[in-house]
């Protein structure tokens, strides 16, 4: 079943189109705990809406798609998540508690599918994940000095998305849902389905290494 197979195909291309928020609430939002219209879609949807199971899609399918690419590093694996993504959304949907937050589930489901998806990739393969710099929009203007600052903003791109790419799973979940998604310690603990503490940990232990690694990188570069 190519669920959303329409919708998957209009998603930009470009990552900096991938870090456009669509206007739903987050996850620990007051009103996403409430009779909001995308929670009343969810409850048809799971009463077999199909109708109102796409309008999810259409409110969901970028944030998805953009913690897919940033997870994983690349569109094509980006989508092949987002389309498992939906898939499960769709099979489990009728499991879904109205009492729960629905996107702190859905970035659940996002960060399982990720995982899966890299326990399937050769161990020594690595790839640049997305990070926070590295969606933003890159304008290179027409003055040589301008562009040379260009060059040098987008190498230490580079660097930090290769830090990103280095850690262990759950480290790379929380520090893109807290440093990059933007989710407070607390969301990023109920998404993950893990105490505070244990986030704080892996994110200040990540935030480490990402550290070390732009250092080392530095030192390598300046003894050249």
């Amino acid at each position: 079943m190519k669920v959303g197979s329409r919708l998957l195909g209009n998603v930009p291309s470009g990552a900096s189109e991938m870090a456009l928020a669509v206007e739903i609430p987050l996850p620990g939002d007051a009103t996403s705990r409430t009779q909001t219209p995308m929670a009343l879609l969810v409850e048809r949807a799971a009463g077999g809406d199909s109708a109102a199971f796409e309008q999810i899609m259409i409110h969901s399918q970028k944030r998805v798609m953009a913690m897919s690419w940033r997870m994983l590093g690349n569109e094509a694996d980006a989508r092949d998540a987002c389309q498992e993504v939906f898939l499960r959304v769709y099979k489990y949907l009728g499991n879904f508690k109205q009492d729960q937050d629905f996107f702190a589930w859905l970035y659940r489901v996002t960060i399982n599918v990720c995982r899966d998806n890299l326990k399937k990739r050769e161990p020594e393969r690595l790839r640049s994940f997305a990070t926070d710099a590295a969606e933003e929009v890159l304008e290179i203007p027409s003055e040589q000095a301008d562009a040379e600052k260009a060059l040098i903003y987008a190498q230490r791109r580079e660097v930090m998305s290769r830090a990103i790419a280095g850690l262990p799973f759950k480290e790379r979940a929380s520090i893109v849902l807290r440093d990059i998604e933007g989710f407070s310690t607390e969301e990023v603990a109920r998404i993950l389905q893990s105490s505070s503490s244990t986030v704080r940990s892996q994110i200040s232990s990540a935030r480490r290494k990402i550290r070390e690694y732009c250092l080392r990188h530095l030192q390598t570069e300046q003894s050249r």
